[in-house]
C-alpha cells in the first residue's frame, strides 16, 4: 500500500525521518513536503538543503500555502465564475451568517484562513476532479509532517489525497496535538486534536493506509518516557515508549518539588521553567515559557508548574482529558534527563520529592 502514517512518540526523530526519506528518493522523483507551522517549514528546508540538496524535485510548503496555490487560487472560478482569490487573511473571520463568496473572501478578495480548508474541499468537487488531476501531474508523492496539527475540513482533503494516484506519507505524534489549523470549526470535531487517532484507525480498517507505530525516543530518559506513557490512560492503546537515551547524570527521572525548594533547585540544575499559560504562573517570578510554545524544543531539564487537572492526575490518579493530557505530554517530553513538578503534597503518587 503506497499510503502510510507513522505515529511516533516525542523525541523519535520524526522530522529527520522525513528528511532521510526525501534523501533516499531518486533525484527525478517529484515530492511535496507539507507542514503547518512556519518554524517547522524553515527547519525542513534547512535540513533538506543539508541532506538532500541535490534533490531539486523536493519542495517544502506550508499547509495554507498548499491550499491557496493548488486549490483556492486556480479553481475559485469553478465555484464563483469571474472571481479570483487575491490574497490571504490569516486573522479575519467572516460574519456568522455570511453566505456565498462572503463566507470565503473578505472585502479585498483575500481568502480567510479559517475557511480555506472548507473552500478547498468544495473546489475539489466543483472542479469535477480537475484539481486532483492537476496535483497528480505535479507530484509523485506528498509527505505531511506534524499531521496531528490538521483539523476540520483538512481531513476531507486528506481523504481526497488518499484516493488519488499520489503516494501519501504522513508523520505525527497524536499525543502532541496542541495546535490546529482551524481550532474553532465544528467540522469533524470527533477527530479534533488527540482524537485524530480515530481518523487514522478508521482509514486503516478501510485498507486505505497503513499505520506504523514508532515508540522509541532518543531524547527522554527512560524514567521520563515511562511517566509520559501514563499521561494518556490505557484506553488510548498507545504502545509503551522505549528510551535510547543512555546518558546517566546525578539527577535523572521525574520528581516532585516543593515551592520552598524551587530556588535551590534552579540554582543547582538550571531547568527550563514551563507553565500552561501566563495566568498559571503569575505568582512565581520565574523565566517561564508556555507548554505550547515549547513544542518542538529540547532541554536537558524542565521544571513544570502544574494546572489543577495535572495536580489531580498526580495526587489522585484522575484521568486527564485529551487536551490537557496533550499539553502536559508536550511539557514533560521536552526534557532529556529530568522533570521537576512543583507540588507541596504528593497525594497517592509514588513520585519522589527532590530536596536540597
Amino acid at each position: 500500500m503506497p499510503n502510510f502514517v507513522t505515529l511516533a512518540v516525542a523525541g523519535s526523530r520524526k522530522t529527520q525521518s522525513v528528511i532521510e526519506h526525501c534523501a533516499s528518493l531518486p533525484t527525478e522523483r517529484r515530492a511535496l513536503v507539507l507542514t503547518f507551522t512556519q518554524a517547522n517549514q524553515e527547519e525542513l528546508r534547512r535540513r533538506l538543503a543539508q541532506y538532500a540538496g541535490d534533490h531539486l524535485g523536493v519542495e517544502v510548503m506550508g499547509w495554507y500555502t498548499f491550499l491557496l496555490r493548488h486549490f483556492a487560487k486556480p479553481f475559485f472560478p469553478f465555484k464563483f465564475p469571474g472571481k479570483r482569490v487575491l490574497g490571504f487573511n490569516y486573522e479575519g473571520r467572516p460574519f456568522t451568517l455570511a453566505k456565498g463568496i462572503h463566507r470565503f473572501l473578505d472585502s479585498k478578495d483575500a481568502a480567510y484562513a479559517c475557511e480555506l480548508g472548507r473552500l478547498s474541499n468544495e473546489l475539489i468537487s466543483a472542479s469535477g476532479g480537475s484539481a486532483l488531476r492537476r496535483l497528480e501531474a505535479l507530484y509523485d508523492e506528498i509527505l505531511v509532517d506534524e499531521v496531528q496539527d490538521l483539523s476540520a475540513h483538512d481531513w476531507e482533503i486528506l481523504d481526497h489525497l488518499l484516493d488519488s494516484t499520489i503516494d501519501i506519507r504522513m508523520v505525527g505524534d497524536i499525543r502532541q496535538s496542541v495546535l490546529a489549523t482551524n481550532p474553532r470549526s465544528a467540522k469533524n470535531r470527533r477527530y479534533a486534536y488527540a482524537d485524530s487517532i480515530e481518523w487514522f484507525r478508521e482509514r486503516e480498517r478501510q485498507n486505505r493506509l497503513s499505520i506504523i507505530e514508532r515508540a522509541v525516543t532518543w531524547r527522554c530518559h527512560q524514567g521520563i518516557a515511562s511517566f509520559s506513557d501514563t499521561i494518556f490512560d490505557s484506553t488510548w492503546a498507545f504502545p509503551p515508549t522505549r528510551s535510547l537515551n543512555e546518558v546517566t547524570t546525578e539527577h535523572d527521572g521525574v520528581f516532585l518539588l516543593k515551592k520552598q525548594h524551587i530556588e535551590a533547585y534552579i540554582e543547582r540544575f538550571s531547568p527550563q521553567c514551563l507553565r500552561h499559560s501566563v495566568s498559571s504562573g503569575a505568582k512565581l517570578d520565574l523565566p517561564f515559557i508556555n507548554f505550547k510554545v515549547s513544542k518542538g524544543a529540547t532541554y536537558k531539564r524542565v521544571l513544570i508548574l502544574p494546572t489543577a487537572p495535572i495536580t489531580a492526575f498526580i495526587q489522585k490518579g484522575v484521568a486527564l482529558e485529551a487536551g490537557p493530557a496533550a499539553s502536559f505530554y508536550v511539557a514533560v517530553t521536552r526534557a532529556e534527563q529530568s522533570v521537576a513538578i512543583v507540588l507541596d503534597k504528593c497525594g497517592e503518587t509514588a513520585l519522589p520529592f527532590w530536596v536540597p
